[in-house]
């Protein structure tokens, strides 16, 4: 950033960001390759080994920039370390009071609303430009109030709860608005409860999904070890502006846009996926609903399996033992994610699970990937105290590391018989995690399918193997003895584990953790990084690059010019995500960043994952669109691949845009709904800006991917109501005309004109003057260049 203002004759000494708020950072660390009590350390070695030039470049940063606070690697993910130790509720400040707020740069910032601080993500680019002092703009937000009555049945976890709320509000429609619980219901949760509905805001659409504090959110604070003094302002000052809320007291309920509900009584335990976090499916159904799901034709509930090889299975060899794989084997099990791991209720459960499981002489297949990365050290302490955690170990679930993990798509390698295996028998093997993503291609590239369950329900079907099992008419296993064993028999009821809770989840332990968690990482500690104010690059590195996206630069604002003639590269349909966009995982072998990263001489060993080396455009912009699972309309089957319109060749996508490019041909891609829901994830803008993508036609955006594209000046356009690809009989074989005039205002109409003599309009979804102006500066980066250099 420095050095592009220096190139514009700015000061570059005289820039220094301040950072608004206290900075996180979390990383994800990989899963170990074996079971042995030693993982974590061996994982966090791995992760200092991979990672030294990332965390160098961090550890100046740190220094470099006022008001920036890193929290070290290895010490939990941010949201957790957030709820638990950072937020504020309300904070002084010269004698005055304010409540708490917070903005972040991962689209599960929502969490804390759970803890009534009002907070939401943006994505990278809007956050970097805040970092430098530029405000965030918004329109402001329908609220739609939750209303939460009844009491959830005590076998019901509250990943139950969330997986039910999520489906409801998908249907209910509540992307750009902000969602607001209120109800005798909530109640009966505890803040980890609510913060757990609240982390999957981004799952459901919405903006936030707030919790208004109230008695149980003071006890919170207390029971996590905050200053007594506090709790008393905070207490105070929220009741003197009418912010607590008696959740009894149906006269504090506000007026909302609008109202819907739900009765806790009637949820059931459930999973969702296979592919999205939305497509709840009660446990009961979870067999005949995967059985449905391989005939169905390919989509999000269906693999496109032929009748004939419904039974199909592989038999398989693993340490000397003979086993056999089938559609719905269980091949990934794994406790992760700030979704679940920040809640004592459902981590303890887990575990009494587990004891009650080895004690009648259960476990899990050795051949199954299992893991538990708690969110915080806390949970691995009260773990341990409450006698829970070596049950865990002994069924494999051992602490492997803390961060976002196999949630993200950091599970590491499968067992090599699992995988020829899988490939041989083309089965669609399963993934079981307690994340709140499951979209394709993101947890593993051998699991076609994906659940989502709360942490008991990942152990139960590690147990069982599989998830084609009715656990109220099946045994999850059979003993040695012969003995059948169902899962009601192990579950802990709530009243068990809340007992548990009450015993060992104290202030101390929160204390004691948090204490020392900037200090508790030597290898952070003793990490030596450059001081000077200016970065210095180095051209050998393959993390860390300066990035082109202020190359030709000029200090004179362009008028913006029309798209003329763009090609599509590529032609969607709906639920296209950012994973799909710019996946975070590891690199395969076969792919462009993979040739890249081969020809500056590492080993596949060596590549690591696209989300470890996003400092690095040259494999971003070559892993843009690397998605396995990606399904693009021109080629009618899975594959990172495109068509090069020209010639009809098949190509990578990153070959047939370098290609496009060359020949200087702007580029578009077509979509339906929901473009770019999931992470809010920067590269996925980042990447089609470096690979000559000028616009984007969908039929809706998810808020935070829309807002990235603005900050990198590509525009979101919109069909009218009515409209789509479908009913204009676009096929994305034409070549497109964007007709953008001089004079521009928000949500403006735009004609677009095709080659086959066909026009029409669209919405150009620039929703504020504030996004216009970064628009016509090319992006909110180049904005800010310019007006630093100016200063």
């Amino acid at each position: 950033m420095r050095d592009a203002v220096k190139a514009l004759g700015g000061d570059p000494e005289q820039i220094n960001p301040i950072c608004p708020a206290d900075l996180v950072i979390d990383h994800s660390i990989q899963v170990d390759f074996n079971r042995k009590s030693d993982s974590l350390q061996k994982n966090q070695d791995l992760e200092f080994e991979r990672n030294r030039e990332r965390f160098q470049f961090l550890k100046w940063g740190s220094k470099a920039f006022r008001n920036m606070r890193i929290i070290p690697p290895g010490s939990g993910i941010v949201h957790q370390v957030n709820l638990e130790y950072l937020a504020r509720v309300v904070f002084q400040r010269d004698g005055l009071y304010y409540p708490d707020s917070l903005v972040g740069t991962d689209s599960h910032t929502t969490m804390i609303d759970g803890l009534g601080v009002l907070g939401w993500g943006v994505g990278g680019i809007e956050a970097e430009a805040v970092m430098l002092g530029q405000p965030i703009s918004m329109v402001l937000p329908e609220v739609i109030g939750y209303q939460l009555q009844g009491i959830p049945d005590t076998l019901i976890t509250s990943t139950d709860i969330v997986l039910t709320i999520t489906k409801h509000l998908r249907q209910v429609g509540v992307v750009g608005k902000f969602v607001e619980f209120f109800g005798a219901g909530v109640a009966q949760l505890s803040i980890a409860d609510r913060a757990t509905i609240a982390n999957m805001c981004p799952e459901y659409g919405a903006t936030a999904a707030f919790f208004p504090v109230d008695t149980v959110s003071i006890h919170y604070l207390q029971q996590t070890g905050r200053d007594p003094e506090k709790l008393w302002y905070i207490t105070k000052y929220l009741k003197a502006v009418g912010m607590f809320r008696d959740y009894s007291d149906e006269t504090q309920d506000p007026k909302y846009t609008q109202v819907v509900g739900l009765d806790l009584g009637s949820v059931v335990p459930c999973c969702s996926g296979p592919k999205r976090p939305q497509d709840r499916v009660p446990v009961a159904d979870m067999k005949a609903d995967f059985q449905q799901c391989l005939g169905n034709p390919q989509g999000f509930k269906g693999f496109n399996v032929a009748a004939d090889r419904h039974g199909e299975s592989v038999e398989f060899q693993y340490n000397g033992v003979d086993y056999s794989l089938s559609h719905g084997s269980v091949v990934i099990a794994a406790i992760t994610s700030c979704t679940n791991t920040s809640n004592p209720s459902v981590m303890l459960g887990a575990g009494l699970l587990a004891k009650k499981a080895i004690e009648l002489g259960l476990s899990v297949k050795p051949y199954i990937k299992t893991s538990l990365s708690p969110g915080s050290g806390v949970v691995t302490y009260y773990l341990k105290e409450s006698g829970v955690m070596d049950y865990l170990s002994q069924l494999g679930f051992e602490v492997v590391g803390y961060g976002c993990m196999t949630c993200i798509g950091n599970s590491g390698p499968l067992p090599e018989p699992v995988v020829e295996s899988i490939t041989k028998g083309d089965l669609v093997a399963v993934g079981i995690l307690s994340g709140n993503r499951n979209f394709e291609g993101r947890v593993h590239s051998n699991t076609r399918a994906n659940y989502l369950a709360s942490p008991p329900l990942v152990i139960a079907y590690a147990i069982a193997g599989t998830i084609c099992i009715d656990f109220e008419k099946e045994p999850i296993a059979v003993t040695g003895e012969g003995k059948e064993v169902f899962l009601r028999d192990i579950w802990p009821t709530r009243e068990e584990i809340q007992s548990v809770e009450k015993q060992f989840v104290i202030p101390a332990m929160f204390k004691e953790v948090y204490e020392k968690i900037e200090n508790v990482n030597e290898r952070w500690n003793s990490l030596v990084a450059p001081s000077d104010k200016l970065y210095t690059w180095d051209p050998k590195s393959t993390y860390i690059k300066s990035p082109p996206f202020f190359e030709g630069l000029t200090r004179e604002l362009k008028n913006p010019e029309s798209i003329l003639d763009a090609y599509v590269l590529l032609n969607f349909g709906d639920s296209v995500t950012t994973d799909h966009i710019s996946p975070a995982g590891n690199i395969a072998r076969n792919s462009p960043a993979a040739r890249y990263l081969t020809s500056r001489g590492l080993t596949p060993r060596e590549f690591n994952s696209y989300g470890s080396r996003r400092g690095n455009d040259a494999v971003m912009a070559r892993g843009t669109f690397a998605n396995i699972r990606l399904l693009n309309k021109f080629l009618g089957k899975q594959a990172p691949k495109t068509l090069y319109l020209p010639t009809g060749e098949t190509m990578d996508v990153f070959d047939a845009a370098e290609r496009y490019q060359e020949e200087g041909r702007p580029l578009l891609v077509l979509a339906g709904k929901e473009y770019g829901s999931g992470s809010s994830r920067d590269w996925a803008a980042k990447g089609p800006f470096l690979l000559g993508i000028k616009a984007v036609l969908a039929e809706s955006y998810e808020r935070i991917h829309r807002s990235n594209l603005v900050g990198m000046g590509i525009i979101p356009l919109e069909y009218l109501p009515e409209q789509t690809a479908a009913t204009l009989e676009l096929t994305g074989r034409e070549r497109y005309t964007i007709l953008i005039p001089t004079h521009i205002t928000p949500r403006m109409l735009v004609d677009v004109k095709l080659d086959t003599g066909k026009s029409f309009q669209v919405r150009m979804r620039f929703d504020t003057d504030v996004e216009l102006t970064y628009f016509r500066h090319g992006g909110i980066l180049n904005y800010m260049i310019r007006k630093m250099a100016d200063q």
